[in-house]
């Protein structure tokens, strides 16, 4: 295996039908990203699902690599959206967790009636909130946070562009943060 081959040369046999050049390509990166990914999101577990985003990406969207930017940049790129995008649906999970211990009352053999009667106050609480934005911001907001979908198939879904897909969800994001502030002070 020659370490010397260039990122140039391991595309072009990956985009020629070597599977093994992509593997080689992935050899020098896959630390890198690893650990970029891990400053980043600040865990192991974290960083290792980012890493395997990445690597489908690569491997879906190398064939369409422009060499604009140097392949490192271009998958520095990906592992930064990848690792923000993470970390923004555990922050939203987090905020919408319908397990929250630190509110949880302990009381003997009702444990079970109380937390139903906080699940129930959250969600109403969250559909709340959702309802008060406007359609098309809930609705990316549901695929992205709920679903789990990227903006590419949210957009084959709804017909819409990933930009405006992604400020909708900007706008979205920003609104149901300054919501839930609001519902917390009342």
């Amino acid at each position: 295996m020659a370490t010397s081959e260039s990122d140039e040369q391991l595309i072009n046999e990956f985009i020629s039908g070597n599977e093994t050049a992509f593997n080689r390509l992935i050899q020098k990166y896959q630390q890198k990203i690893y650990w970029h990914a891990r400053r980043m999101t600040g865990n192991h577990l974290d960083a290792d699902e980012v890493v395997q985003e990445v690597l489908i990406v690569i491997y879906k969207k190398l064939k369409d690599f422009k060499s604009e930017s140097s392949l490192y940049t271009w998958i520095y790129k990906i592992t930064s959206t990848r690792s923000l995008n993470l970390i923004n649906r555990r922050k939203i999970k987090d905020m919408f967790s319908l397990d929250d211990s630190e509110n949880r009352i302990d009381i003997a053999g009702n444990e079970d009636i109380v937390t139903d009667i906080e699940n129930k106050e959250k969600l109403e609480k969250l559909n709340s909130v959702l309802q008060k934005l406007p359609v098309k911001q809930r609705e990316v907001f549901i695929f992205r946070n709920f679903d789990e979908l990227t903006y590419d198939e949210i957009s084959r879904i709804t017909g819409k562009s990933a930009g405006a897909l992604k400020a909708n969800y900007f706008h979205a994001l920003n609104k149901v943060m300054d919501l839930m502030k609001e519902n917390k002070n009342e």
